[in-house]
């Protein structure tokens, strides 16, 4: 697992931050800024607290540095050229993340992603729920088990097998240790670009 070449889908998903595109999203920073522990999800610790107020300031601190980063974004090697022969083949394309809608407007904004179906966190529960990536393959009409969904964390390939879909893992410095847990990886767009073609 995680060597194989990625085969041909009948559709692609992705992931948005870190996969994408790069807002240089600090999380570690965001967690000193929250006090919030390491090894849970900041989605679920805020799920965890009972104070509204806190609820309601991690929110609004999660918001600032997402709208930060989105402003700021940019793409990652071969994905914009990645997205366009996928167009132009047509591959239908989506995209869920577990950004707010209003940081993907702010990414879209910036970058002009050219992707129609985008779910956000705004849209469905956020992964590691596979509600998200069933609901794109009903919209798309694509089987799951004829699609792939590539991010670049282990949540990102847990959503996709619990979806009964294809886990791709885009490889970078920080997340080699998730390949094993992947059906296929890749290093830069470019190969799944061509292995697509």
């Amino acid at each position: 697992m995680g060597t194989r070449p990625a085969p041909r889908f009948d559709a692609l998903a992705f992931d948005l931050d870190g996969t994408l595109v790069d807002s240089g999203l600090d999380f570690a920073a965001l967690r000193r800024t929250l006090g919030f522990p390491e090894g849970i999800g900041l989605l679920e610790h805020i799920a965890t607290l009972d104070d509204p107020a806190a609820v309601d300031h991690a929110h609004r601190v999660i918001h600032r540095f997402e709208m930060e980063g989105a402003r700021g974004a940019t793409w990652m090697p071969g994905a914009r050229e990645l997205l366009d022969h996928l167009r132009d083949a047509g591959v239908p394309v989506a995209i869920l993340t577990r950004n707010s809608r209003a940081a993907v407007a702010a990414t879209d904004a910036a970058l002009s992603l050219g992707v129609e179906l985008i779910l956000t966190r705004d849209d469905a529960p956020p992964k590691p729920d596979p509600a998200g990536l069933l609901h794109i393959a009903e919209t798309l009409g694509v089987a799951a088990d004829r699609m792939a969904y590539v991010g670049d964390f282990i949540d990102d390939l847990t959503t996709a097998r619990r979806a009964g879909m294809v886990a791709g893992l885009y490889r970078n410095h920080r997340n080699s240790g998730y390949a094993d847990q992947a059906d296929f990886v890749v290093r830069h767009f470019d190969e799944l670009r061509t292995q697509q073609a």
